[in-house]
């Protein structure tokens, strides 16, 4: 593990080892929330795929029922039927924050109709299409469930893509190169104290040995 560039000094060491708890502690904070944030991705994928199923299933059932209308009723019938609507929906996308990430929250409101949703009169259509028709304003709430739900899954599978990251350069890289900078620096300030004490010890024997001359001339 490379070793930073930085001068020798207990100043530098105590800075570094400050740096250190620092990277020891955000690591640990940002493994938790890697942790929380897995535990909500994984509740969120297992709804999507319980809803996904669902509306699967309805918007099929639609679609059998549009195929049988458009085999009892001409092209041109099953188009002037459909071509006016009498309802109107209305779309508000919103925000919330989940586990620190911003994600969508849909939300519709519904205006015209007066609780007739059929835009046609109900002689020459098929029962199929009004079953169909139907069954579409029933799925709708749970189709802008799933395309919440996917949108939150697909954010917060880059949040821990992010967290991830973070947590590997933390690990991998600049808690090791602190370690090893502070185990250099000690050994290299180690290495200088026993050279003072050395010198120290050198200086007074030097001494020593000239009070001694002096006593003894």
């Amino acid at each position: 593990m490379a070793i930073l560039q930085v001068n020798p000094t207990r100043m530098e060491l105590s800075r570094l080892k400050t740096r250190l708890k620092t990277s020891t502690r955000g690591h640990k904070l940002l493994k938790d929330k890697r942790d929380d944030l897995m535990k909500k991705f994984l509740e969120l994928v297992r709804r999507n795929k319980e809803l996904r199923e669902e509306v699967e299933r309805k918007i099929m059932g639609v679609y059998d029922g549009f195929a049988i209308a458009s085999a009892v009723m001409s092209p041109e019938m099953l188009e002037e039927a459909l071509m006016l609507p009498k309802e109107q929906v209305e779309l508000e996308v919103g925000s919330a924050n989940m586990m620190s990430v911003d994600v969508p929250v849909f939300s519709f409101s519904q205006s015209g109709g007066e609780g007739d949703i059929y835009p046609y009169g109900l002689v020459s259509t098929s029962g199929e299409l009004d079953d169909s028709v139907a069954a579409l304003k029933e799925v709708l709430p749970a189709l802008l469930e799933l395309a919440q739900m996917e949108k939150s899954a697909q954010l917060l599978a880059e949040e821990i893509e992010k967290t991830r990251r973070r947590v590997n350069a933390l690990e991998y890289v600049q808690i090791p190169s602190l370690q090893e900078t502070i185990k250099s620096i000690t050994m290299k300030l180690d290495e200088n104290e026993r050279g003072n004490l050395a010198r120290l010890m050198k200086i007074k024997d030097m001494m020593v040995a000239q009070q001694r001359q002096a006593n003894g001339q």
